[in-house]
C-alpha cells in the first residue's frame, strides 16, 4: 500500500497530530463542550502533562465549574487516555486491515439457508447482430451472450469495440481512470478459444466490462479517484475481479469516482452525464454508471455506502443492484465505512444485473461479512405470490401510473410506511466515524487536497466519543427490527425516500429508469426503485425485471456524438 504523497511540513504536521490527538481524547472522555474541550487543548499543548490546574484554568475560561477532586480525576483520566492513544497511533494500521468487528443486517431469529443458488437455467435469446456496431454497443448483456454464443461476433470483437467507444467519448465523459488494454486482449482472445471449443463459462463469459477505481487489480493503478493515491498501484486482486474473470468476463477499464467514493468529482475533472454533458453523472459510481449509459462497456461495478450505485443510476438512466450487506466480498476494494458497503453491478437491464449478481456474490474467508444465501436466476416464484408495498400520497391509487404497471403484472400491493420514530438521519456519523478511521493517516497528516469535502467528515468522525457511535449502532439495531417486522407482510416495496434508512439496515434496492423529463431545455431521464427482504434479490429483482420490460424506458439511448462537448 503506498502512503500518502502529499503531506505538510514535518514541524507542522507535528503540531497538527499533536493539536487533534489532545483534541480528540478530551471528545472522547466526553469533557465539556467544544469551548472547554479547545482551552484545555491549548492548555496542555503550551504545558506538556496535564494537570489539575489546567483543567481548572480551562473550565474558568468555558464558563464550567469543577471541584478540585473532579479536575484532579479528569486531568488523571485525560493524561492516561493521552498516553493511550498515542501508543495506539504508533503501530503500523495498512488500509487494509478492518476492525474485529463486523455488522450482521439480519436481527431475526430465523435460522438461515447458507446454500448457495445457482445461475444453470439461462437461455441465451435469439438475436441476430446489427449492422451497425453502435447498436451492437447497446446491446444487453444476455444478447450479446447470445451473439458470442453463436459466433455471430466474437470477443475479441466485442473488446476492441469497447475499448474504441471508451477512448472516443471518455474526453467528453471523464469516466476513464485506465484502460486495460493489454490484459483484455488476452482475457478477450482466451475466451473466444474456449467458446469455440464448447467451454462456456456462462452468461458472461466474453463479454467486456468495466471496474470502479476502487477495484483493485495487479499491474493497474488502484487510485480511489483521490489526489494522494493517483500513482497508488496494489498488488492484490480484489475478489470481484476474480470472481467475474472466473466467470469469462473481460475487463477493458478502470472507471471515474469521486475523490475515497463521494461525489462525480476526482483528480481526472467531474465525470459527466451521457444524457446531459452540463452536469455531473451523480456519485460515486459515477464512471461505472456514465460508461454503460454511453453504450461503453457491457456492464460494471460499483459500490454503494450511502446512495452510490443508486444516485448515478437515476442520473444515467441505467440499471443497477445494491445488494444485501455481505452479500458481495468486499476484498480487495477500498474500504469507507466497514459496516455499510457494498458492491453491486450496473447493467442496461436488470436481468443483465441479476446475471452478473449471480457470478459474485457468496462467501470469501478473506471477508468475514460475506455470506452464503441463496439466488435463483431466473426467479421460481410468480409474481401472483409477490406482495408489493407502495407509499400512500396526495395522488389517488387510481391514477398513479407505478401502480397500474404493477397491478397489471399481477402483484399483490399494500400501503405500507416506512419506521419514522428513530432519529435515522443522525444515524449517519457511523459513516463519519468509520470513515475518519479508514483514513485517519491523512488526517493525521494533515493531507486535504483532492479530497471533496471529506477533511470535515473526518474531523467531524475523529470528534465522535465511542459512546456515541456505539449508541447510533445499537439504534440501528432496532431499526433493523422494525424493517424485519414491516417485511413480514411484504417481499419488497416500490418506491420510498429511504437512502440512508435502507443502507444502515442493509437491504437491497433495484433501482431502473422510469421516464423522462425535460430540464433546462434537456430531456433526462428519471428513475423508480424498489427495496426487498434481506437476501431477497431474487423476489426484487423478479418484479423490477417484470415492470422494467412492460415499460421498455431502458431501450431509449443518449444522445452522445463523438468530439461533441466536453
Amino acid at each position: 500500500m503506498r502512503e500518502p504523497t502529499h503531506k505538510p511540513p514535518r514541524s507542522e504536521g507535528r503540531k497538527f497530530t499533536r493539536r487533534r490527538q489532545i483534541l480528540h481524547a478530551i471528545a472522547a472522555l466526553g469533557l465539556g463542550g467544544a469551548v472547554f474541550q479547545r482551552a484545555v487543548a491549548a492548555q496542555i499543548e503550551q504545558g506538556g502533562a496535564v494537570s489539575a490546574a489546567m483543567i481548572q484554568q480551562a473550565s474558568w475560561i468555558a464558563g464550567l465549574e469543577f471541584s478540585q477532586a473532579e479536575a484532579e480525576q479528569a486531568a488523571a483520566s485525560l493524561q492516561s487516555s493521552l498516553r493511550k492513544f498515542l501508543a495506539m497511533r504508533a503501530a503500523d494500521i495498512g488500509y487494509d486491515v478492518p476492525p474485529a468487528l463486523v455488522f450482521q443486517p439480519d436481527v431475526s431469529d430465523a435460522k438461515s439457508d447458507n446454500s448457495t443458488g445457482q445461475d444453470a437455467a439461462f437461455v441465451p435469446p435469439r438475436v441476430e447482430r446489427p449492422h451497425h456496431n453502435d447498436d451492437t454497443a447497446f446491446f444487453s448483456v444476455a444478447q450479446m451472450a447470445a451473439l458470442l454464443r453463436s459466433r455471430q461476433v466474437s470477443s475479441l470483437e466485442l473488446t476492441q469495440l469497447s475499448l474504441d467507444r471508451l477512448r472516443r467519448f471518455d474526453p467528453q465523459l471523464h469516466c476513464v481512470v485506465s484502460l486495460t488494454e493489454e490484459l483484455a486482449l488476452k482475457q478477450a482472445r482466451r475466451a473466444d478459444e474456449e467458446i469455440a471449443a464448447g467451454k462456456v463459462r456462462g452468461p458472461l463469459h466474453g463479454v467486456p466490462w468495466g471496474a470502479k477505481d476502487l477495484i483493485s487489480y495487479p499491474g493497474y493503478k488502484t487510485t480511489w479517484g483521490a489526489t494522494p493515491f493517483q500513482e497508488q498501484t496494489l498488488a492484490t486482486k480484489a475478489a470481484v475481479a476474480e470472481r467475474l474473470e472466473q466467470a469469462g468476463a473481460v475487463l477493458v477499464a478502470k472507471l471515474s469516482l469521486g475523490a475515497l467514493a463521494q461525489g462525480d468529482r476526482w483528480f481526472g475533472g467531474m465525470t459527466r452525464n451521457p444524457w446531459n454533458l452540463e452536469e455531473g453523472s451523480s456519485g460515486s459510481s459515477a464512471g461505472s454508471a456514465a460508461a454503460v449509459s454511453a453504450g461503453l462497456v457491457g456492464f460494471a461495478i460499483g459500490s454503494e455506502t450511502l446512495g452510490s450505485i443508486i444516485s448515478p443510476c437515476r442520473r444515467c438512466g441505467v440499471s443497477g443492484l445494491r445488494p444485501t450487506f455481505g452479500r458481495v466480498s468486499r476484498y480487495g476494494c477500498m474500504t469507507l465505512a466497514w459496516s455499510m458497503d457494498k458492491l453491486g453491478p450496473i447493467a442496461r437491464t436488470l436481468e443483465d444485473c441479476a446475471l452478473v449478481f449471480a457470478a459474485i456474490h457468496g462467501r470469501d474467508h478473506r471477508y468475514a461479512a460475506a455470506v452464503d444465501r441463496p439466488f435463483v436466476w431466473p426467479p421460481k416464484r410468480k409474481l401472483t405470490e409477490m406482495r408489493v408495498g407502495y407509499f400512500e400520497n396526495n395522488i389517488p391509487r387510481s391514477e398513479r401510473e407505478d401502480l397500474r404497471i404493477l397491478q397489471d403484472l399481477g402483484v399483490r400491493l399494500k400501503a405500507i410506511s416506512l419506521p419514522d420514530n428513530l432519529p435515522i438521519n443522525a444515524l449517519t456519523i457511523i459513516l463519519n466515524a468509520e470513515a475518519a478511521a479508514a483514513f485517519d493517516e491523512l488526517t493525521r497528516a494533515g493531507v486535504t487536497e483532492g479530497l471533496n469535502s471529506w477533511p470535515r467528515a473526518f474531523r467531524q468522525g475523529h470528534l465522535t466519543p465511542a459512546v456515541e457511535y456505539l449508541r447510533a449502532n445499537r439504534i440501528r439495531t432496532l431499526l433493523c427490527r422494525q424493517m424485519a417486522e414491516l417485511f413480514q407482510d411484504v417481499d419488497l416495496y416500490v418506491g420510498g425516500n429511504d437512502l440512508v434508512l435502507t443502507n444502515m439496515t442493509g437491504h437491497p434496492c433495484a433501482v431502473l429508469p422510469a421516464g423522462f423529463r425535460e430540464r433546462d431545455g434537456v430531456e433526462t431521464p428519471y428513475a423508480i426503485t424498489f427495496t426487498g427482504k434481506l437476501y431477497g434479490e431474487s423476489d426484487l429483482l423478479a418484479v423490477a425485471s417484470a415492470y422494467q420490460r412492460a415499460t421498455g424506458v431502458h431501450l431509449k439511448r443518449p444522445p452522445l456524438k463523438a468530439g461533441a462537448g466536453g
